[in-house]
């Protein structure tokens, strides 16, 4: 899997970078907005995410991680492959998608290019406990809304810092928490975390 590339800007065009790393140009598909902060000849490191198709590989390219993270969590929902993913990044801020869909603002989710209102409806009904919590200004201050159980963002985290996508992440998560005895307190981060490892298929 590629995570990132650093390297040197060969070309631009008009969604997509060629970062020149060890000798090969990989080609990136990139938001307008990452595409802009980047320039011909200068240095660059971007988030990668690589999507594997029978036909295809095909590079993302995002200026951080955390865009890279969200891209990848968007396509967990129904119906949202990597170009609606990437659309998403390209008309908010990872932090305004988060906040979108944490107080079901499907106004602001049906302004991106191929996502009507049943499209929204499903991005909040899937995506809005995954994203955890958000911090929203509002008149009365700042307060916190949506948001999973703690343990579900560290397995979640801690998944992916052990190498797997996104995707496969909130999938092990999402069966760790249905197996679980709802009645009861949640059993201790690292057992939950090797639980979903075994759901994974690698054991530790």
């Amino acid at each position: 899997m590629i995570a990132s590339v650093r390297g040197q800007v060969t070309a631009i065009g008009p969604d997509t970078v060629v970062v020149e790393v060890g000798g090969v140009g990989l080609a990136l598909h990139c938001s307008p907005g990452t595409l802009a902060d980047l320039r011909v000849g200068a240095q660059t490191r971007l988030a990668a995410s690589l999507v594997v198709r029978e036909d295809s590989l095909t590079l993302y390219g995002f200026a951080d991680d955390d865009a890279k993270g969200l891209f990848e969590l968007l396509q967990t929902a129904s119906g949202v492959g990597p170009r609606v993913a990437q659309s998403i990044l390209a008309v908010h801020s990872p932090d305004a998608v988060r906040v979108a869909i944490a107080t079901a603002d499907t106004a602001a989710l049906t302004r991106v290019p191929g996502i009507g209102k049943k499209g929204a409806e499903r991005l909040v009904l899937e995506l809005r406990d995954k994203i955890g919590a958000v911090a929203v200004l509002g008149d009365g201050g700042v307060t916190t809304v949506g948001g999973a159980p703690v343990w579900q963002e560290q397995v979640r985290q801690a998944l992916i810092g052990l190498g797997w996508v996104a995707r496969d992440a909130e999938s092990a998560v999402a069966a760790v928490h249905d197996s679980l005895d709802k009645s009861a307190d949640p059993p201790p981060v690292p057992a939950l975390l090797k639980q979903a490892i075994r759901m994974l298929g690698r054991t530790r």
